[in-house]
C-alpha cells in the first residue's frame, strides 16, 4: 500500500510537471509579465495572493465580463473563482458600472454621507435584520471592528474561533489545532503575537469543546462562519447553531457571524435563510460589486451597550468619533453607490434563484461522474457555491480536513483546469456562480472534469 501511494504521488507530480509545462508554452506573455513583476513587487504581483495559481505563475487579465475572463495571451476562461467571492456579482455588471461612473463624476470620497446611504442602510436592515450598520473597506476591517466592539462592551480579551477558519487578516483567527496542539493557521509564520492571550480555538461542530471554552467567562466573542468555507466546505452539524447561541447567551459572550462567503446562500445570506440570531453580522467582498467594501451590523442590545461607553455626538460640543476602527475611505460615496446598485439590481431573489440552479447543475453533474468512476470523493453545495473534495464524505471539522485533504490532487486539478479554460479559486476546489453564469458554462466544467478524471485513470492515479 505504501509503495502504491508513492507511485501515485510520483505520477501526480509528473502529471503536474506536464500541465505546468503546457501552461508555460501557452502563456508566454503572462510568463514574461510575471518575470517583470517579480522585479518590482515583493511577491511578484500587486497582492501576494496572486502568486498562488497552480500554473506556476498567474495569467495576466486583459478584460472580464460576466462569468468570463480573457488574458493577455488571448485565452478565454469560464470563471468560477470570481475573485474568491469578490466578483460574485459577475465581472463588470452594467448597473454597477453605470452607478460607479455616475458617482466618479460626482465625487468619490468626501468623508460625508450621500442620499444613497439612506437607502443602503434601510436595505441592509431589511435583508440581514440588524438595525444599525457601519461600513468598512473590507470584511477583515469589519471583523476587527466587531471584535473591538465585543471587547469594549464585555471587558473581556479572548476571541473564540474554530480550527481551520479564515476571517481575513484578523490576528485572533490565525490559529488552528494541528496534531492535537494549537498553532498558527496553515503553519503561517509567527509575528510576535501571543495568540494564547487573545484566542481560543476548538474544532467546528464540537459542542462540548465550545461550551467548555466559553464557561470561564473570559471570551468576548465567538467569530464564526455559519458553515466553514475556507478549509474546504465543512457543513454545520444539526443543532450546533442552537447550542452555540444558547452557550454564548448563557456566558455573556457576543456571537459574530461572518457571511463574507456564505452570502451566496441567498439574498439575506445563511443567517436569514436559517433564522440565526447573531449579535453582530459581518459581510464583505461581493457586497459592492467588486469595489472594496465590508459591512457590519449590530443588534439593538449591542448598540445600546456601545452607546453607554461612547455616547451619540452632542451637537453642542466637538467629540472624537475614533473608536479604533474605520477610516477616511470607509463608506465613501463610490462604495455606497455601487452597493446600492448591487442590492437593488444585481443580487436580487431572481438572480439567486438562477445562481443556485446553476450550482445545483454543476454539483449534480460532478457527483454523477464521481459515482460512475467509483471515486472516493464528494461534492458539497451551499446556495450558489459548490466544492469537490477528494475525500469520501464531508468533513465534520478542520482535523478531518487536515487528515484527508489531497493537496497534490487539488493542485493538479487547478493546473489542468487553467489549461482547459476554467478558473477556480486556487486555495481549494470551490465553484461560485454569478448571475451571468449559464448552463453552457456549467457544461464546460462537466466536460473538463470528466476529462480530468480520465487523465487520472489513464495514468493509474485514480
Amino acid at each position: 500500500m505504501v509503495a502504491a501511494a508513492r507511485k501515485n504521488a510520483a505520477s501526480i507530480s509528473e502529471l503536474l510537471d506536464a500541465e505546468q509545462a503546457r501552461f508555460l508554452r501557452a502563456h508566454p506573455m503572462s510568463a514574461a509579465a510575471w518575470k517583470l513583476g517579480k522585479k518590482h513587487f515583493l511577491y511578484g504581483g500587486p497582492s501576494h495572493w496572486m502568486r498562488r495559481w497552480a500554473g506556476g505563475f498567474p495569467v495576466y487579465a486583459a478584460e472580464a465580463s460576466g462569468a468570463h475572463i480573457r488574458d493577455i495571451d488571448g485565452h478565454n476562461y469560464v470563471d468560477f473563482a470570481l475573485g474568491d467571492t469578490g466578483g460574485m456579482c459577475g465581472h463588470a455588471p452594467e448597473t454597477v458600472t453605470q452607478a460607479a461612473i455616475r458617482q466618479l463624476r460626482s465625487g468619490t470620497t468626501m468623508m460625508l454621507p450621500t442620499e444613497d446611504s439612506l437607502w443602503v442602510g434601510q436595505e441592509l436592515t431589511r435583508r440581514f435584520g440588524m438595525p444599525y450598520w457601519t461600513l468598512t473597506t473590507s470584511a477583515t476591517d469589519a471583523n476587527r471592528a466587531a471584535i473591538r466592539i465585543a471587547r469594549m462592551v464585555t471587558g473581556r480579551d479572548k476571541v473564540l474561533v474554530f480550527s481551520g477558519c479564515y476571517h481575513g487578516g484578523v490576528e485572533e483567527a490565525h490559529v488552528e489545532i494541528r496534531d492535537g496542539r494549537v498553532g498558527l493557521r496553515n503553519m503561517i509564520h509567527a509575528n510576535g503575537v501571543d495568540h494564547a492571550a487573545v484566542s481560543k480555538v476548538v474544532e467546528f461542530n464540537d459542542t462540548a469543546a465550545m461550551e467548555q471554552a466559553l464557561e470561564p467567562g473570559d471570551v468576548a466573542c465567538v467569530l464564526a462562519e455559519p458553515l466553514m468555507t475556507n478549509f474546504g466546505m465543512i457543513p454545520v452539524a444539526e443543532g450546533f447553531h442552537t447550542a452555540l447561541r444558547e452557550a454564548t447567551r448563557r456566558t455573556g459572550t457576543l456571537l459574530i457571524i461572518d457571511e463574507t462567503h456564505t452570502i451566496s446562500s441567498g439574498p439575506g445570506g445563511y443567517t436569514a435563510l436559517h433564522g440565526l440570531e447573531p449579535d453582530i453580522f459581518v459581510a464583505g467582498k461581493a457586497i459592492a460589486g467588486g469595489i472594496p467594501a465590508g459591512i457590519f451590523g449590530t443588534s439593538q442590545e449591542v448598540a445600546k451597550r456601545l452607546w453607554k461607553i461612547v455616547p451619540h455626538v452632542n451637537p453642542r460640543e466637538r467629540q472624537s468619533a475614533h473608536l479604533g476602527f474605520g477610516g477616511t475611505l470607509a463608506g465613501n460615496a463610490l462604495t455606497i453607490a455601487t452597493m446600492r446598485a448591487v442590492l437593488e439590481r444585481v443580487l436580487t431573489p431572481a438572480s439567486y434563484e438562477r445562481m443556485i440552479a446553476q450550482a445545483s447543475r454543476l454539483a449534480d453533474a460532478a457527483r454523477s461522474i464521481i459515482e460512475a468512476n467509483a471515486l472516493p470523493w464528494h461534492v458539497t453545495q451551499i446556495g450558489a457555491r459548490a466544492e469537490i473534495m477528494f475525500m469520501p464524505k464531508p468533513p465534520k471539522n478542520g482535523a478531518e480536513v487536515i487528515a484527508a485533504r489531497r493537496g497534490d490532487l487539488e493542485t493538479l486539478l487547478h493546473a489542468f483546469y487553467m489549461n482547459e479554460g476554467i478558473l477556480v479559486t486556487p486555495f481549494h476546489t470551490m465553484f461560485l456562480m454569478c448571475p451571468a453564469t449559464t448552463s453552457a458554462d456549467v457544461d464546460v466544467h462537466t466536460d473538463v472534469f470528466r476529462r480530468f478524471v480520465a487523465l487520472l485513470r489513464d495514468n493509474g492515479v485514480a
